[in-house]
């Protein structure tokens, strides 16, 4: 009630609040159907049911990872700095997370799994370097754990599917393939839910993390890693993260579980437990800002590339790398843009 009343007397928090829970929404299109398109793909659950364990599991990675560390979320709230004009920076994230949401919504529309991770880091990006009109207000020292966890994504989520699968394929080599078969459907399901809990600690704690900058930012304060994240926030997250996926999930879940590989049931589990491991690992170390997205989908590649090389739908892989190396400088671009439009005309 104390949050509702504050954003009910701030204009500038009650729309960073709107904003905020658009992007959360957007995302929930473009990058939490990442965690069940495989499960979905080899029909080991029904989209439904799979919805609804996202949501429990969205909602139980943000809680239990926040409790063993909230590194995730301070990186991102210390990414940049708008500044000490109350109005002016909030006026800057504003402008940074309505280029997120056009960005996003139109990747969707498009059907192609961009990384809304990389999309709010850069969007943040642009708006502090249209607020400062220089690079001051962005900490360099975050951005190189964006790099590192970049090439983490790439290479673990690759390296760890082609792995994985081939070890299953050695230690299920003779056994009845009826009998694995049903086996890995429902280890699907373990699978799917340990990606979704992981998508909750990453992208959750993202999201989180613009909250504090949006709360911060209305107080006239500067958000330090002495705050606390109330669980109502990490519930409201969870659950419009959930409301999103149900809406407008479908075509990254077939772009990713159908199109870019046709998966069998173990090579579904493959791909998702090397996701959930590579996530799992950049989180707990110095809480790098994975995008789940870049992760999944290259776990995917790699798990397509045990089995041979031409399994793997490379028109669709080139699509989805051509929007992951367009979205930092084309989010950034749209966030500077958008930003100096609004300081232009409110400030």
């Amino acid at each position: 009630m104390e949050f509702i009343n504050e954003v009910l007397n701030n204009p500038a928090l009650l729309i960073s609040v709107i904003l905020t829970i658009g992007v959360i929404l957007v995302n929930g299109w473009t990058d939490a159907p990442n965690a069940i398109a495989t499960c979905i793909s080899t029909r080991a659950i029904p989209p439904k049911q799979a919805i609804v364990m996202a949501a429990v599991f969205n909602f139980l990675g943000v809680f239990v990872m926040t409790l063993i560390t909230k590194n995730v979320a301070m990186t991102i709230s210390n990414m940049v700095d708008f500044g000490t004009d109350i109005k002016a920076s909030s006026i800057a994230l504003s402008g940074a997370l309505a280029s997120i949401v056009i960005w996003a919504t139109a990747a969707w529309y498009f059907g192609i799994p961009t990384s809304e991770s990389h999309a709010l880091i850069a969007g943040l990006t642009g708006a502090a370097v249209a607020y400062s009109n220089s690079f001051q207000g962005v900490n360099p020292a975050e951005w190189v754990k964006v790099i590192f966890g970049l090439i983490l994504s790439t290479f673990g989520g690759f390296f760890l599917g082609w792995a994985i699968s081939k070890l299953i394929e050695k230690l299920f080599k003779h056994q009845d393939r009826r009998q694995t078969n049903q086996f890995f459907r429902k280890a699907q399901i373990t699978g799917a839910a340990a990606m979704s809990f992981m998508h909750g600690a990453q992208d959750g704690q993202k999201f989180i993390g613009v909250f504090l900058i949006g709360i911060a930012l209305a107080k006239g304060q500067a958000v330090s890693g002495a705050m606390t994240i109330p669980i109502w926030l990490m519930l409201l997250c969870s659950v419009v993260m959930a409301l999103g996926t149900s809406i407008g999930g479908y075509r990254i879940i077939k772009a990713v579980g159908m199109d870019m590989v046709k998966l069998e049931t173990y090579q579904g589990f493959s791909a998702d437990l090397a996701a959930a491991l590579t996530l799992l690992a950049a989180t707990l170390y110095r809480g790098l800002p994975v995008s789940t997205t870049h992760t999944k989908t290259t776990a995917i590649m790699g798990v397509g590339a045990a089995k041979r090389i031409r399994s793997v739908n490379w028109g669709v892989v080139r699509e989805m790398v051509l929007a992951w190396v367009l979205t930092f400088p084309g989010c950034g671009l749209l966030g500077y843009l958008v930003t100096r439009l609004l300081i232009h005309l409110f400030v």
